[in-house]
């Protein structure tokens, strides 16, 4: 397994267990911390996209440089 595709599984991981854990404060507070939310969804989800677009382009240009 490559580095990019552990920090892809490490990041989908925290997404999953903050969004778990943001419910479970939300249901014994009442509020929830909004702007955290924003702030790490949106940069955990740039995190995967980035990933997702270096992988992408690698495998485009792999057969090329071979040939």
């Amino acid at each position: 397994m490559s580095k990019l595709d552990a920090y892809v599984i490490f990041s989908l991981a925290f997404l999953v267990t903050f969004a778990i854990a943001m419910i479970v404060i939300f249901a014994v507070s009442g509020s929830e911390p909004s702007t955290l939310i924003t702030c790490v969804f949106a940069t955990f989800g740039g995190e995967v996209l980035s990933c997702a677009l270096i992988k992408i382009f690698k495998l485009k240009e792999g057969p090329e440089k071979f040939e």
